[in-house]
């Protein structure tokens, strides 16, 4: 997960991607794994069906992932709502960068939920660490995790989140299996991407149609549905154990 653009587990990924414009590479998340949350320059090498990007500049990605403005097309409240999370839920975002979803997140569930935010960057995760002692965020723990699995126990798990990452992913339908693994009865993935006309964004060449990610995610055991949002640049995709 990158940096899982880190992010966008809620791998920064992290790896949820920020804001640069589609002809500008997107920091999103690296190598062929999740990533950061964000958008921005996309220096990316290709591994087969994922994409590898250095995130290890945390200050500079930081400045885009985390940039005030994001919220206003990311809407993050707005994307926390779909996971229609309760008091003591557990959720994992793989590719979750620099954090940017821990402060929506972590009040979604409660002092008695457990929100893990999962990436294949160390600087990154470090990074979060940091961020979650900051703010007091006992509900909330960062973790590095392989590039090719979400380092999830079987069943332990209510929520998924993937923003901005599944296009760094590199082996999606064996990582969608192991999503399915992860998940508790009733639970589900939901992944956030960029629309082949959106602004921000990675290049042209690395986006994934909503129909293409949905596919993926059956193809690893999940029962999948695009979601009727109102996100400017992105679409969402549900997928059910």
């Amino acid at each position: 997960m990158r940096t899982i653009a880190g992010g966008c587990v809620a791998l920064t990924l992290a790896m949820g991607c920020g804001g640069a414009a589609a002809t500008e590479p997107e920091p999103d998340h690296a190598a062929g794994h999740p990533g950061a949350h964000g958008g921005g320059d996309h220096d990316h090498h290709h591994h087969g069906q994922g994409h590898h990007h250095d995130f290890s500049d945390v200050e500079r990605f930081a400045a885009i992932f985390d940039d005030p403005e994001r919220d206003e097309w990311q809407r993050p409240q707005e994307v926390v709502g779909h996971l229609a999370l309760s008091e003591g839920a557990v959720v994992a975002d793989v590719g979750a960068g620099t954090g940017y979803f821990l402060p929506h997140l972590s009040p979604a569930v409660g002092a008695e939920g457990r929100v893990l935010a999962l990436d294949v960057e160390e600087a990154m995760v470090a990074h979060m660490q940091e961020r979650i002692a900051e703010a007091q965020m006992a509900n909330a723990e960062a973790r590095v995790v392989p590039t090719d699995s979400p380092g999830l126990p079987p069943a332990s798990v209510d929520r998924v989140l993937i923003v901005d990452t599944w296009h760094h992913i590199a082996d999606r339908e064996a990582y969608s299996a192991r999503l399915a693994e992860a998940l508790r009865p009733d639970g589900f993935v939901l992944v956030v991407d960029f629309t082949a006309d959106s602004p921000h964004g990675p290049p042209a060449a690395m986006r994934l149609t909503a129909e293409q990610v949905s596919a993926e995610l059956e193809a690893g055991g999940l029962t999948p549905e695009i979601v009727q949002e109102e996100l400017p640049y992105q679409y969402v995709v549900r997928a059910r154990r």
